[in-house]
């Protein structure tokens, strides 16, 4: 704990100093001994969201630095403890979901390993005719290795609590039966090996309560979809590398890929139902951070390790989707709000609960600072709160490119990293890598403003108490033709199209660094629209290639296997739903 300790306070110390050097630069800049009103309110909105999106950078630089170093015991070696691999579906995909099953299945009877492992389906699906896929699908993983008496299914007919209540009725019911439970989305896919080893070190480590992987992005075909891979593939795993030494023993939890520890859970992680109506009340919907913090309480480790490979699942493939994922997580976390009081818990995780609400309020933030600039172009001549003069467009700027600074440089420090110790070889080499990461910041420089747009109405949303709900999310190559992202986006282009023309007539010396952030959001719908359409199937592009691509791990390949068997297979939907249960035990 010493060691994280000693990180925090110099991330917290880095961060603080160059935030206190770019609030006073901007001062200087705004205006020598001459600030109005509005000047100090651009000065104060800097200094906050400057702060965060330092802070968001620094631990790029600490990974950088820090070894990629992967320590596996013998992927064959039995361990100890017997483990539940819980897969929560809601209105899923049956076939894909079961295939995954199946995959990770065969992959753990190939090492084994697997009479240690039983899978557990749990539905919440409310629509019948999905219901009616799953039991037929599911009888058709019954057919697979070493299925019987280690693969159950159980559909609920009230999805009370979502996910986390989910969860929680296979803990209460089923969860004595179980040393560990290794919490999967129906997207997850995990190597054999990585499933054994994480419940080894659940055995070798007593204090251990849960431990998370970094799941890496597969089966990306559009160039949304491939940006997001990448960077969950290249860029992530220094970030997070950078982040754990920072974390220690009070690590994140980010719902799947990871493994628990039953009896620390079900001890420790009760959700309460918090007062009042959603959006605020209500069942918390990122219940996962508050699930590490009350373990973190309970004196449990909670730990993640970037360096463990074969932990994978699929992401949004255009920005629509996105932010319907996005959405629901904003207001998640800004439930979190009400619980950074709670009684006992750690330093670090209140800490964390409020890194997750700045990664929203700082959207508005950003907005109002583009505001208030504004706002103080067009109105050169308010009363100054000191004599002096102002020079907004030199501000302007200078914040742009101390914002494009940030957020680059950690990109071009892993990608230097990855061409000294040849891990950009895995990319595709060098030029491979180099012209990825050239595309992954156009593309996220391009999509920012629609991106910041989103965010901020999703917290205005939560705030004038509007619930966003839990919809179910669409998987796969989603095209979205530009009539279809107009009407998801009309108001991004009216307020990018008004933002821009009232710059051009009230203050058009400004114009030339308003322009950058506004017409990528008037062109929206077609930006929107040109991301979302599939590539080929059956070849790797040159830009956003990934290892997985590349060279596919042997899950991956067991998957496509067993989907192609099973989708040419002759499976008809023959019957109603079954309910088939894990066997009941005592509470754990």
């Amino acid at each position: 704990m010493r060691r994280s300790m000693f990180f925090r306070l110099a991330a917290l110390t880095t961060a603080a100093l160059l935030t206190v050097v770019g609030g006073y630069l901007f001062v200087r800049l705004t205006g020598v001994g001459g600030l109005t009103a509005l000047d100090l309110l651009r000065t104060l909105l800097v200094v906050i969201s400057g702060f965060w999106l330092i802070w968001g950078s620094i631990p790029a630089a600490l990974g950088v630095f820090t070894p990629r170093r992967l320590d596996m015991a013998d992927p064959h070696a039995l361990p100890r403890g017997m483990t539940a691999i819980l897969v929560p579906i809601y209105n899923e995909d049956p076939l894909a979901t079961f295939a995954r099953i199946a995959a990770m299945n065969r992959s753990l009877v190939a090492l084994g390993i697997a009479e240690r492992f039983h899978f557990v389906i749990l539905s919440d699906t409310q629509e019948m005719h999905n219901a009616a896929q799953e039991a037929v699908w599911f009888r058709r993983l019954l057919d697979e290795p070493m299925s019987n008496g280690r693969i159950f299914y159980r559909r609920r007919e009230r999805n009370v609590g979502r996910k986390a209540g989910n969860i929680e009725d296979f803990i209460a019911s089923s969860g004595a039966a179980y040393d560990y439970a290794l919490t999967l989305d129906a997207d997850s896919l995990m190597e054999g090996a990585t499933i054994g080893e994480m419940a080894r070190r659940m055995d070798d480590d007593p204090d251990l309560g849960l431990f998370q992987t970094v799941p890496r992005i597969i089966h990306a075909r559009t160039p949304f979809g491939r940006a997001l891979q990448f960077a969950a593939a290249y860029l992530s795993p220094t970030f997070a590398r950078g982040a754990a030494l920072m974390q220690g023993h009070e690590g994140p939890y980010w719902g799947h890929n990871a493994i628990v520890r039953v009896r620390a859970f079900a001890a420790s992680c009760g959700l309460p139902e918090l007062s009042g109506k959603p959006p605020f009340g209500g069942h918390i919907l990122s219940h996962d951070y508050v699930e590490a913090a009350l373990l973190s309480r309970a004196g449990w480790k909670v730990r993640m390790d970037p360096t463990l490979p074969g932990s994978y699942e699929e992401g949004p493939e255009n920005l629509i989707e996105y932010a319907k994922r996005d959405r629901r997580w904003c207001q998640g976390n800004l439930q979190h709000i009400r619980l950074l009081g709670a009684p006992g818990l750690k330093l670090w995780s209140r800490f964390t609960f409020i890194q997750g609400i700045m990664a929203y309020l700082a959207s508005p933030l950003w907005l109002a600072l583009l505001a208030a600039s504004l706002a103080a172009a067009m109105f050169p001549d308010q009363p100054a709160m000191f004599a002096g003069d102002a020079e907004p467009f030199i501000s302007g700027w200078t914040l742009v490119i101390a914002v494009s600074a940030v957020l680059i440089l950690p990109k071009v420090l892993i990608l230097l990293r990855g061409a000294f110790d040849g891990h950009n070889r895995q990319f595709g080499g060098n030029l491979r890598a180099l012209a990825s990461v050239l595309g992954e910041i156009v593309l996220s420089t391009l999509l920012a403003p629609t991106l910041l747009l989103l965010q901020s109405r999703a917290v205005a949303q939560v705030v004038l108490g509007i619930d966003g709900g839990w919809p179910a999310t669409r998987r796969g190559q989603n095209w979205v033709s530009v009539g279809d992202a107009f009407q998801s986006s009309w108001w991004i282009v009216a307020i990018a199209a008004v933002t821009l023309g009232g710059t051009l007539v009230y203050a058009p010396a400004n114009a030339v660094w308003v322009a950058p952030a506004m017409l990528p959001a008037i062109f929206a719908p077609l930006l929107i629209s040109i991301t979302s359409r599939p590539t080929r199937r059956h070849t790797v592009p040159v830009l956003f290639a990934t290892e997985s691509e590349l060279a596919p791990s042997a899950v991956i390949l067991e998957q496509r296997a067993v989907m192609a068997e099973w989708s040419t297979s002759e499976t008809t939907i023959e019957a109603a739903p079954v309910s088939i249960r894990a066997p009941r035990h005592v509470t754990a």
